[in-house]
């Protein structure tokens, strides 16, 4: 199996503040079997949400006895087809088919999650077609087979625009073949209930966290566009919480990590001066 694919049983629900209908439109979407492109900035929550519903619909519903309800693969530029359908390997004195995360979720019915699918390389974003019609096929070239998907097998893919280029995005006859849910940073108030629940940190220091993050986000003037994530809040969050002084733990996880333009970094800098104590 590819390094790239995470099987997850998911037994404990996964923390997840709705913030506006995506939960009922994903649930809508997975019982009508429509595939989902989930599109938003880095660290916003696309994962965490497809891993919440994963949740929602295997275990608290009980909606399938699938053993491994989600297959998560990270794509990158080095992931080929043969890595997600699958490869012949030598045992002994034969050769064995091995199936790879894709095909392993067509045939179980497990959800599939495609990170960041814009990274990989085109010729995987082929595969998926006729999986996201109505004949949910998977062609596997090497053995002949061509696979029908399970019944409750679901495709989601995510992306961040904010990185897409003439080299790097969708293609018309892929993004057509899925419904699409967009995904922001919270507002302050929100994103101040997921820092301290994620980091534990108290509710004062939560929300001077979101304040920074609403900030920074501002910083278009500085060709600043993405902004820090909520993930980066939580982590500064979690060092304050292991009694390291809010203003190392803001420049470690905030400063440092979203920039290395210096001045983006003194503007970010200023920002957390102000708001932290």
């Amino acid at each position: 199996m590819s390094e790239a694919a995470n099987l997850a049983n998911l037994d404990e629900e996964p923390y997840y503040l709705p913030i506006g209908d995506e939960v009922q439109i994903f649930q809508a979407a997975y019982e009508s079997r429509l595939p989902v492109l989930l599109k938003g900035p880095t660290g916003c929550g696309k994962t965490r949400f497809v891993e919440h519903m994963v949740w929602r619909l295997y275990r608290q519903e009980q909606a399938s006895d699938v053993a491994v309800p989600l297959i998560t693969l990270s794509c990158n530029e080095d992931l080929t087809a043969t890595d997600m359908v699958g490869r012949f390997l030598l045992q002994g004195d034969s050769t064995v088919w091995q199936d790879g995360p894709l095909t392993q979720a067509v045939r179980s019915g497990a959800i599939c999650y495609l990170d960041e699918i814009v990274e990989a390389r085109k010729d995987t974003t082929v595969l998926i077609h006729s999986l996201t019609d109505h004949r949910r096929l998977l062609p596997i070239d090497k053995t002949g087979e061509l696979l029908p998907a399970h019944p409750d097998f679901l495709l989601v893919m995510s992306y961040n625009p904010g990185y897409q280029s003439v080299l790097k995005d969708l293609k018309p006859s892929t993004r057509q073949r899925f419904v699409s849910l967009s995904f922001d940073y919270p507002d302050p108030e929100r994103e101040a209930v997921i820092i301290a629940h994620e980091s534990g940190v108290d509710d004062p220091t939560a929300e001077r966290l979101a304040v920074i993050g609403e900030k920074v986000r501002n910083l278009k003037e500085h060709g600043f566009e993405e902004g820090v994530s909520t993930r980066l809040l939580i982590y500064a969050g979690a060092l304050i919480r292991r009694d390291i002084s809010p203003r190392r733990a803001a420049d470690i996880a905030i400063v440092n990590a979203v920039s290395d333009d210096p001045t983006v970094q003194d503007a970010i800098a200023d920002i957390i001066d102000a708001v932290l104590p």
